[in-house]
C-alpha cells in the first residue's frame, strides 16, 4: 500500500531491510608489547608486581587462590592476571561481600507490619487527572525542555542474551515494519519531543535534550559504533554521552572471589544502582550540572513504550516539588510478581512481591483497587541536586543485594564450565535503592498498555517477548490512528472494528471479540501499524493527516525524511 498524505509524510511499503547491528573486537597484545590499560579509578598506570608481592597482597584478603594456576600461563596470560588483581580494590570488595552477606537474613523477612502505600496527595494518577491539569503538566514539561533544563538517562549496561543475540540489547531489532530498533525508536522519540518544545515555545534557544547512556564493559564500544554508524539518528553528537558502569568480582558462597578461566576473574556489572558511582568516578553528573540541567529522567532500555523524558511526568513531578519521583503502572493481580512502590518504616522504596505476604498483597481500597498497587517500571524523574546530594554523601551507605547464579568457572584442571547450580552470588544495587533519601518522592501512575511492555526473553517464553513488544506497539498505535479518525480496512475494503470503543456491548461497556463476532464483523487479532516516533510522540498532530482516509494493514506512517 503507497499513499501519500502529504510532502511531509508517506506511507509506503515498510518491510525494507536496514542494517541494525556493529560489532566491536579488541586486538589481544601481543607478547613483548607493553599494556596501556589503565587503573579504573585513578587512570595511573599500575606498577607491575612480581607473584610473590600479588601473593601477599591477595593472601591479606584470604584470595590467594587466584594464583593458583600462574606456573601454567603464559606471559601474556600473567600479565593479564596481574593487571586484574592490581586493579581491584580487594579491601573494598571482600568488604562489600561481608556486609551484603550479613544482611541476607534480614532481607528474607516479610515487611507486611512496616509497609504503607504512598499517601494520597504524593499519588497522581494519568486518568485520574483532568484534561485542562495534564496540558498545565505537558506545558511545564516542555518549557523546561526547551529551556535545555532536562536531560535523559538510560540504563542499558545489558546485552541480549536471553534474546538469544550476543550484542546491547538496545540495538536489537524488534521485527516493526520500519525494521528499527530499540535505540533508533529512542533517539527519535527525543527528536520529535525537542521539536514539540520548539514549536510551543519557538523564542527559546535551548540546546536540546542530552542523552546521557550507561553501558557496562560489553557493551559499550558496540553502542559507540552503532550510534557513529547511524549518524546519531539525527541528534547532535555532542549531546550523546556514552559511559562505562562499575564491574565488581564475583564471589563463592563462602567468600572466594571466581576465576573465570586460569587468568581471568569472573566479574559482573554493578547493577543498575551502580548508575551512582559512576555518575561521580566518571565525572558525568559534572557534566549535567554544566549544561544546566536540573531535571533527569531515568528509564531502561527494553521498554519499548517508554515516553522518554515525558513532559507530563516531568512537569506533575516539577509542579509537586519533588526531588525524586517514580512512574508506576497499577498491578494486573495481588499475585503479579513486581516489586511495589510504597513506604517501609516510613521511607519510601521498593518492595518485592516475594517480600510480603499474600494477605497483604490481597488488599484493597474501598474503591476496590488494590492497596499497594503501584508496580515499578523502573522509570524516574530525579532533580540534580538530589543526585548531587546521593553521589556526596549517600552512594556509601547503599547495600548491595545478592542475585545466587550459575557463574562460569573452572575446575581443579583448569577447564572452564558452567555448574548446573548455583555456584556464587553476583552483587549488584538497583536505581532506586536512593529513594529512602528523598525529601519530597511522588508517584506517576499511567496506563500500563500505553507505557509499559517490556523486552526480556525471546519468542517462545510466556511473556516479555519481541512478539508481545510488537503487538502491543501495534495496539497502541492502532488506538491513536483511530482517535485522530483513521479508518481501517481489509483487502476487500470491508471496514475493521476496534477492539475497544468500537462497538458497544450490549450493556453499554467497551466491545470485546464476543460483542464484534455477535454483529457478524472480524477483526484480526492484532492490526499491524507502525507511527514514526519522528511523526508523533504520543498520538498527537495525527487528525491532519489521517482523519476521514482508509488505511490498509501493514500501515507505516513515517517521515519524508525516512525512505
Amino acid at each position: 500500500m503507497v499513499v501519500e498524505l502529504n510532502k511531509f509524510l508517506r506511507v509506503s511499503n515498510p518491510f525494507s531491510c536496514q542494517c541494525t547491528t556493529a560489532f566491536h573486537s579488541l586486538r589481544p597484545l601481543e607478547q613483548g608489547e607493553k599494556s596501556t590499560k589503565r587503573d579504573e579509578n585513578t587512570g595511573d598506570a599500575p606498577v607491575k608486581m612480581s607473584s610473590e608481592v600479588l601473593e601477599a597482597r591477595l593472601a591479606e584478603f584470604g584470595q590467594q587462590h587466584l594464583l593458583d594456576f600462574w606456573p601454567h600461563l603464559t606471559d601474556h596470560e600473567r600479565d593479564e592476571l596481574a593487571h586484574e588483581i592490581q586493579t581491584l580494590n580487594l579491601e573494598e570488595v571482600t568488604r562489600f561481600f561481608k556486609r551484603t552477606i550479613s544482611s541476607i537474613p534480614n532481607e528474607e523477612e516479610k515487611l507486611d507490619d512496616r509497609l504503607q502505600p504512598v499517601p494520597e496527595e504524593f499519588f497522581g494518577s494519568a486518568i485520574r487527572t483532568n484534561e485542562k491539569l495534564l496540558q498545565r503538566y505537558e506545558h511545564m514539561g516542555l518549557e523546561k525542555i526547551a529551556l535545555g533544563r532536562v536531560g535523559v538517562l538510560l540504563l542499558a549496561g545489558g546485552q541480549g542474551t536471553r534474546l538469544g543475540v550476543d550484542y546491547p540489547k538496545g540495538m536489537y531489532n524488534v521485527g516493526l515494519p520500519s525494521q528499527k530498533t530499540l535505540y533508533q525508536i529512542q533517539a527519535e522519540r527525543i527528536r520529535r519531543l525537542e521539536e514539540m518544545a520548539a514549536q510551543r515555545f519557538n523564542g527559546i534557544q535551548g540546546n536540546g535534550i542530552a542523552w546521557y547512556i550507561m553501558t557496562s564493559e560489553h557493551t559499550k564500544e558496540p553502542t559507540l559504533e552503532f550510534f557513529a554508524k547511524h549518524n546519531y539518528f539525527g541528534l547532535k553528537k555532542e549531546n550523546l554521552v556514552v559511559f562505562e558502569q562499575g564491574m565488581l568480582p564475583c564471589f563463592t558462597f563462602d567468600g572466594k572471589i571466581i576465576l573465570d578461566s586460569k587468568s581471568k576473574i569472573a566479574k559482573s556489572p554493578d547493577g543498575n544502582g551502580g548508575l551512582y558511582r559512576a555518575l561521580r568516578e566518571k565525572k558525568i553528573l559534572d557534566d549535567v550540572e554544566r549544561r544546566g540541567i536540573e531535571y533527569l529522567h531515568v528509564y531502561c532500555v527494553d521498554n519499548i513504550l517508554v515516553k522518554l523524558a515525558d513532559p507530563i511526568f516531568m512537569g506533575y513531578a516539577i509542579d509537586k516539588g519533588a526531588d525524586c519521583a517514580a512512574k508506576t503502572v497499577e498491578k494486573s493481580q495481588p499475585e503479579e510478581a513486581v516489586g511495589v512502590v510504597c513506604r517501609v518504616d516510613g521511607k519510601y522504596q521498593v518492595v518485592e512481591y516475594s517480600e510480603i505476604t499474600l494477605e497483604t498483597a490481597e488488599k484493597r481500597n474501598q474503591d476496590g483497587r488494590l492497596t499497594f498497587s503501584a508496580g515499578n517500571i523502573c522509570n524516574h524523574f530525579f532533580t540534580t541536586s538530589f543526585l548531587r546530594d546521593i553521589i556526596d554523601n549517600q552512594e556509601h551507605s547503599l547495600k548491595h543485594h545478592i542475585a545466587k547464579k550459575k557463574i562460569p568457572t573452572v575446575d581443579e584442571l583448569g577447564n572452564r564450565f558452567t555448574p548446573k547450580a548455583p555456584n556464587g552470588i553476583k552483587m549488584e544495587k538497583f536505581v532506586f535503592d536512593v529513594f529512602q533519601f528523598s525529601k519530597k518522592f511522588v508517584v506517576w501512575d499511567v496506563v500500563r498498555e500505553e507505557e509499559f511492555s517490556p523486552l526480556k526473553n525471546a519468542d517462545g517464553a510466556a511473556k516479555d517477548t519481541p512478539t508481545s513488544a510488537r503487538h502491543d506497539l501495534y495496539s497502541l498505535h492502532e488506538r491513536y490512528l483511530r482517535a485522530a479518525g483513521g479508518i481501517f480496512i481489509d483487502k476487500s475494503n470491508t471496514i475493521i472494528p476496534p477492539l475497544t470503543n468500537g462497538v458497544n456491548g450490549t450493556n453499554g461497556h467497551e466491545a470485546n471479540n464476543n460483542d464484534i463476532e455477535k454483529c457478524g464483523l472480524k477483526r484480526p487479532e492484532v492490526i499491524i501499524c507502525e507511527i514514526s516516533p519522528l511523526v508523533s510522540y504520543a498520538g498527537e498532530g495525527l487528525a491532519e493527516l489521517v482523519a476521514g482516509k482508509k488505511l490498509q494493514q501493514p500501515f507505516l506512517l513515517r517521515a519524508n525524511e525516512e525512505h
